[in-house]
């Protein structure tokens, strides 16, 4: 056919196939057809050639010029190439001869692109900031009406945005000269051997000095750290290839894992903002309580907590997942977080990437954005990628487990503090012995095939579906040989006179001594360890709301089970992973339906990930510890905030029924529970 700047060939009515013929412009530009003869050097020639007798198709080929046909200056009438869908029939030129309106409209707009979406942005711009200048305005006068507390919110956000912008186009257009003229000295000195070894020891030096005088305020907290130094102890004993450890990427990992921890638990800014997150994502997940009121019935959706009120939650962030995805938000964060565990750890880039990832994804979709790679990647690569699967959550996860009381801000924090957790383990307990990719090899994080936004949204939730229906499936299965298996060991422990024996009394004795070296106060480690051997045999769903039911007949003063909040939070940290013999079966399906050929390397090393995913998870649950400080009244605040989201006792009229469901208190809870609850509620809200 010919190119975009050629006229186009037209199908003439009574020109035979396989002919010659002409097409030339005429004095207005438009196209003009005449059969092959003598025209001017600057006409094009085309022929026709029915291939199908049965078609109404063309197709057009260039042609020599021919030399000797006699010119005719009336053209007869012409018809388009393209086909009516209709009668089957060529269709006629409209009698305008100019293309749509709509065709106009957007010729328009591919031409004057760019300044057509730079002048939109300026109008959003100055909208934007006449808008923020009245709330400020607004703030300024009536700083006590609620809503007002919102307007710093939206400055720090604001702040952290023109930030992120000037950094990138300041990188863009003068980083070069930057780094030349400032930074190229600063870094040769500081990649220097000697200048690194200096930094290493005062780093050491450093921690030593803060442990020692820190540990002396919290003496609780050196136990914590030392469980911390045997669980390394423990991945040196029992690593693949012992000889073969780089204690670079062991090292940083450790390091980023308490900093990030440190930043967060014991810097008042960090917790703050932290805590702003965790209650503005509390707030969000709210609003798929809208959904469920209208499919599920608003006064009786709560009857059902679990499957009305907790896995629509799933559904409506995996949509919104989806459409981070589409625009491009969540490549660039994940990307710009693994390039510090890059630059960091010195780990290959799928690595890094697939680590970032499970902050935000879950163990299956996080392997998607390095799909091309797994099937050349080495087995440390591959065991690093399947590590970090087990020892991170998914985001849309996350609100599920806001949903039955666990605290956000921890949950947020483990998040975070689990993916370079995740790689030093991994690092440790199966070293790299092959040549992996280069650090500066980059691997290209492309978009969906999503066409549009309201695409992307219902591609999210008809993926959630599948996800919604396999933790249903898994509770109910699990729980159920969980029941059966108890009611087994019940059988037997009544024929020697102990007859409460089950898989959580077993549990609670088998982990108690790992619960001690996390920090667990000893009278709250029978309670930690029997919900680890609940998250490790079962899933983390069910431990997570055992552990919510502790921490609410804690602050409501029911009657059950209950630890101290150094416990709870310890506990929240450990739980906070995939790791769980479920899962392996999710790993082996998900990442070897991506690399049908590494299946039997995936399946080999497969408990081997479950071990490093779930000590990874007990070496953040330790350093929090290590970190943690008494109770102030910030994480009271964050305590009650949780649960004033979960209980919502004023607010919803059915309320009975879902306090009934999650505090369990007695037999009989209408008569006990609602005056604690009233007592609560009127204690946190006056």
């Amino acid at each position: 056919m010919s190119s975009p700047g050629e006229p186009r060939a037209r199908y003439q009515p009574g020109v035979a196939e396989g002919r010659d013929v002409v097409i030339s412009l005429d004095e207005k530009g438009s196209p003009r057809t005449e059969v092959a003869g003598n025209q001017p050097s600057a006409a094009q020639c085309y022929r026709f050639t029915k291939t199908d007798p049965d078609s109404v198709h063309i197709e057009v080929e260039p042609t020599a010029p021919p030399h000797e046909a006699p010119r005719s200056r009336t053209p007869p009438p012409t018809y388009d190439a393209a086909v009516d869908a209709e009668d089957g029939q060529p269709r006629r030129r409209k009698c305008c001869g100019g293309p749509s309106m709509s065709t106009r409209a957007l010729g328009v707009y591919k031409e004057h692109k760019k300044p057509i979406l730079i002048s939109f942005g300026v109008v959003l711009l100055i909208g934007f900031i006449v808008f923020l200048g009245f709330a400020i305005d607004y703030y300024l006068r009536y700083r006590e009406v609620g809503g007002c507390k919102n307007v710093i919110g939206l400055l720090a956000i604001t702040g952290c945005v023109l930030f992120l912008l000037t950094y990138y186009y300041v990188s863009r257009f003068c980083g070069d000269d930057i780094y030349e003229h400032c930074l190229k000295d600063v870094f040769t000195v500081a990649g220097n051997d000697w200048t690194k070894r200096l930094f290493y020891v005062l780093c050491l030096i450093g921690l030593i000095l803060w442990i020692a005088l820190d540990t002396a305020r919290h003496t609780q907290n050196l136990i914590s750290g030392a469980g911390l130094v045997v669980m390394v102890i423990f991945l040196c004993i029992f690593s693949k290839h012992p000889d073969h450890v780089k204690w670079r990427p062991v090292l940083w990992g450790l390091a980023l894992q308490f900093i990030f921890g440190l930043l967060i638990l014991r810097t008042q800014v960090g917790y703050d903002v932290f805590q702003f997150l965790g209650e503005k994502f509390q707030s969000f997940i709210e609003y798929a309580d809208v959904g469920s009121k209208f499919v599920f019935g608003k006064d009786t959706y709560t009857d059902h907590f679990f499957a009305f009120k907790v896995l629509p939650i799933i559904i409506f962030f995996s949509s919104v997942m989806s459409v981070l995805y589409y625009i491009g938000v969540m490549q660039v964060v994940i990307v710009k977080m693994a390039w510090l565990l890059q630059r960091t750890m010195e780990t290959s880039s799928p690595e890094s990437i697939n680590a970032a990832g499970n902050i935000f994804v879950g163990q299956t979709d996080a392997p998607l954005l390095i799909r091309p790679l797994i099937k050349d990647m080495t087995k440390s690569e591959l065991h690093a990628v399947m590590t970090g699967g087990f020892a991170t959550i998914a985001g849309s996860v996350l609100g599920a487990y806001i949903a039955f009381g666990v605290p956000p801000t921890h949950l947020l924090t483990a998040s975070v503090m689990s993916a370079p957790a995740a790689l030093a383990v991994s690092k440790l307990f199966y070293p790299e012995t092959e040549e992996t990719m280069r650090l500066d090899d980059n691997v290209p994080l492309g978009k969906g095939d999503e066409r549009n936004v309201i695409e992307a949204v219902a591609s999210g939730a008809q993926i959630a579906i599948s996800l919604v229906a396999n933790i249903a499936a898994n509770l109910i299965s699990f729980l159920a040989l969980l029941a059966f298996f108890n009611g087994i060991l019940s059988w037997i422990g009544c024929m020697v006179g102990y007859d409460i024996l089950s898989f959580e009394i077993i549990c609670s004795y088998v982990f108690m001594p790992l619960a001690f070296m996390m920090g667990v106060e000893w009278r709250d480690c029978r309670l930690v360890a029997e919900l680890i051997g609940i998250k490790t045999f079962l899933n983390e769903f069910v431990a997570y709301e055992a552990l919510a039911k502790i921490i609410k007949n804690r602050v409501t003063g029911a009657v059950g089970a209950t630890m101290s909040v150094r416990s709870e939070v310890i506990a929240t940290y450990a739980l906070c992973g995939f790791s769980n013999l479920g899962a392996i079966g999710v790993q082996i399906g998900g990442i070897g339906a991506l690399a049908p050929e590494r299946r039997g390397d995936i399946a080999d090393m497969a408990m081997r990930a479950l071990v490093a995913g779930s000590v990874a998870c007990f070496m953040t649950a330790s350093l929090a510890g290590m970190l943690y400080q008494e109770p102030t009244a910030m994480v009271v605040a964050a305590t009650n905030a949780t649960l004033n989201f979960t209980l919502n006792a004023t607010a919803n009229p059915n309320a009975t029924v879902l306090l009934n469901f999650t505090l369990n208190a007695t037999a009989n809870p209408n008569a006990t529970v609602i005056p604690t609850v009233l007592t609560f509620l009127t204690s946190a809200n006056p």
